[in-house]
């Protein structure tokens, strides 16, 4: 049974590829008809009275920039930080044959040990020849661990400090339409790394020995496929979504021990009401399998719920919680507009996950579920502010943001 449960996962986005690309996603989803829309820009105009230009001004712009200072509370403990996320979207070619890029910077700050420097880019050349991905961090990260699996309660966490910079970069060739594959390179180095002295070394507390020292280094390269019939990132419209990275870390590239990592991550954007483009009626389904093929593999480079590329899954959870040698992912959401010009909308969702570790993968499962409200900030760009409430047990917690969970 188990090797049936794995086998479907990795047969999944083979399904996925086999759909014909024309029958997955409109020639341009981003909304058509922008005049009927609204968003919080034009309620801006109305307020200040700022004539609007000319509607063929809209239709030839190629830059959005939408921008949201919050205060939120920070996953992973040390209460409330203060959250600036500036979302650039553009487009380098033409609009019917090029995807719209997006660019990222959502730096974070709790006003006393807790801050971060995060800067993603996920870039489409004109006529989508290349896709160039990026994901540049510097954090200094007092965070809970739970350790292993489901080893410890939630009251028994316990806080690691640490300081972290990622550097990925990875440029994938289309090799046929909507299908891209490429190579990348992978840096992870978590550096004066302590847990709590109450719970002692880092190692006692979790059992685990690779990378529960002073310093962790990882660099490695990747071998990357891709299948993505969406044309925006920021707020995906009915389309798919495949992608599978198998990573090598050697010891001659820097690593402290080598290990090896693979990701697949599928997703799938089924709209409810095909028929009417400018309404939001959207089923979202996202799954990934994450799984380190070493045991030593370092502690901190671990698959863990909230640690997924751009940290959107296992909202209810604190990030974290759960951690292993794998890690399976399910999350369904519904995506609905409550005002016909799409100022406002409303979404619900659940996810569930399980990890290896104490116990065993599949057999444990992990659940949570939520609502969120959604109201338009740029409708150039389809960009929606998001405010989610998500609870598990033993946890609950409000967040905001720019864009889509997935």
């Amino acid at each position: 049974m188990k090797k049936l449960t794995l086998l479907s996962i990795f047969l999944f986005p083979s399904a996925l590829l086999a759909q014909n690309a024309n029958n997955v996603i409109p020639q341009n989803n981003i909304v058509k008809d922008t005049a009927r829309q609204k968003d919080l820009i034009d309620i801006g105009k109305a307020l200040f009275r700022i004539s609007p230009k000319k509607m063929r001004a809209e239709r030839d712009k190629k830059l959005y920039f939408s921008i949201l200072p919050v205060s939120s509370s920070a996953p992973g403990g040390s209460g409330n930080v203060l959250v600036t996320s500036t979302t650039a979207g553009v487009y380098l070619g033409p609009k019917k044959t090029t995807n719209l890029s997006s660019v990222t910077f959502a730096p974070y700050w709790n006003f006393k040990s807790r801050f971060g420097l995060p800067l993603r880019s996920n870039i489409w050349l004109p006529d989508n020849t290349w896709n160039i991905q990026g994901d540049i961090r510097f954090l200094y990260y007092p965070q809970y661990t739970w350790g292993l699996g489901s080893s410890h309660d939630t009251d028994e966490k316990s806080l690691v400090s640490y300081k972290y910079i990622r550097f990925y970069q990875s440029a994938l060739k289309r090799i046929e339409p909507y299908f891209f594959a490429g190579l990348g390179y992978n840096l992870d180095y978590h550096f004066n790394i302590a847990n709590d002295p109450a719970n002692g070394s880092l190692k006692d507390y979790t059992g685990y020995e690779s990378g529960t020292g002073k310093n962790s280094f990882s660099s490695g390269i990747s071998f990357n496929l891709l299948y993505d019939t969406r044309n925006n990132s920021i707020n995906p419209l009915p389309g798919a979504y495949a992608k599978f990275v198998y990573r090598i870390n050697p010891a001659f590239l820097g690593s402290n021990d080598s290990w090896s990592s693979i990701y697949t991550d599928v997703r799938k954007y089924i709209s409810l009401n095909p028929a009417n483009r400018n309404q939001q009626n959207t089923l979202a389904v996202w799954s990934y399998f994450w799984s380190a093929l070493s045991n030593k593999t370092p502690y901190l480079d671990l698959p863990s719920t909230g640690w997924d590329p751009y940290n959107r899954s296992a909202r209810g959870m604190d990030q974290n919680r759960y951690r292993g040698r794998t890690l399976f992912y399910l999350e369904t959401e519904y995506r609905r507009d409550i005002t016909e010009n799409g100022l406002f909308g409303f979404v619900v969702f659940t996810n569930v996950n399980t990890v290896s570790g104490s116990g065993t993968l599949f057999t444990s499962w992990h659940p949570a579920v939520g609502t969120g409200l959604r109201v338009k900030f740029n409708k150039g760009s389809n960009t929606n502010i998001g405010i989610d409430y998500a609870t598990s047990k033993g946890y609950s917690a409000v967040s905001f943001g720019l864009g889509e969970a997935f």
